[in-house]
């Protein structure tokens, strides 16, 4: 079994009273949010870890170095024109997007993923939004609110949902990036 390096490891022995004092943790957390209408603070799921990046694949994914490892991120809630896939698939807007992400997200820069429900997509990449640790920027919503990215909701991840559509519409509505470039997503060159 691989391990998720946004969970810390907890040798057998004192991993009882470790989930014991979670437990209680999560009761007192989760049972006053649940009324509250905040999705994040409902699920009790925003684990998160501090890591560094060490790529950017494309707009919406990048590569990190995370608990002595490496990682790909896939940035949840978004989707960002294609600038490689099967065939060669090119988009209209996937290298200005490739390279916004670049500006947003040098190499070196240090960020903090924060989890939704499912820690993993079917390509085993890490699922998480995105936050500069400098100045707390939200990568993900910054990409659909410039119009880099559309909003791509995967239920059960959508503790940011309605916050990642308004950003796309708001773009969409002023013609800012793709929308402006190329009238939308998945355009193919």
């Amino acid at each position: 079994m691989r391990h998720d390096p946004l969970q810390p490891v907890i040798p057998c022995r004192r991993r009882a009273p470790v989930f014991a004092a979670l437990a209680a943790l999560t009761v007192l957390v989760v049972l006053p949010a649940c009324g509250s209408g905040s999705h994040e603070a409902s699920g009790g799921r925003a684990e998160s870890g501090e890591a560094t990046v060490t790529r950017v694949v494309d707009g919406d994914t990048i590569q990190v170095r995370v608990g002595g490892g490496d990682e790909k991120i896939r940035l949840i809630g978004i989707d960002t024109p294609e600038t490689h896939g099967p065939g060669g698939l090119r988009e209209c807007f996937g290298a200005e997007a490739t390279r916004r992400a670049q500006d947003l997200l040098p190499t070196g820069t240090k960020v903090r993923l924060v989890r939704d429900v499912e820690p993993r997509d079917r390509y085993g990449r890490l699922l998480a939004y995105v936050y500069r640790i400098a100045d707390g920027l939200f990568v993900n919503l910054a990409l659909a609110a410039e119009g880099y990215a559309a909003t791509l909701a995967y239920p059960p991840n959508v503790a940011h949902a309605k916050d990642l559509d308004a950003a796309t519409r708001a773009a969409r509505g002023a013609g800012r990036g793709l929308w402006r470039q190329c009238g939308g997503p998945d355009k193919a060159l």
